[in-house]
């Protein structure tokens, strides 16, 4: 899923994220969702989430439970 409907993700989801400050360079950062920040149900850059470890970016991919990262 590429992270662009709400209710696609869910807390404690497996998630690529797209950092603020790696939006140019595309980076990805791996991590759970620990909160939902982007209140729509849907956007075109991605639903922004905060992970686990606090940092905040826009979802490009959700794993399904049992696919491997």
């Amino acid at each position: 899923m590429n992270g662009q409907k709400r209710v696609d993700i869910k807390v404690g989801a497996l998630v690529d994220i797209v950092l603020k400050q790696d939006q140019r360079t595309g980076k990805l950062t791996q991590g759970r969702v620990k909160r939902l920040l982007t209140k729509s149900s849907t956007h075109p850059h991605g639903i922004k989430v905060m992970l686990a470890d606090g940092q905040v970016g826009r979802v490009q991919k959700v794993y399904e439970e049992d696919e491997k990262a």
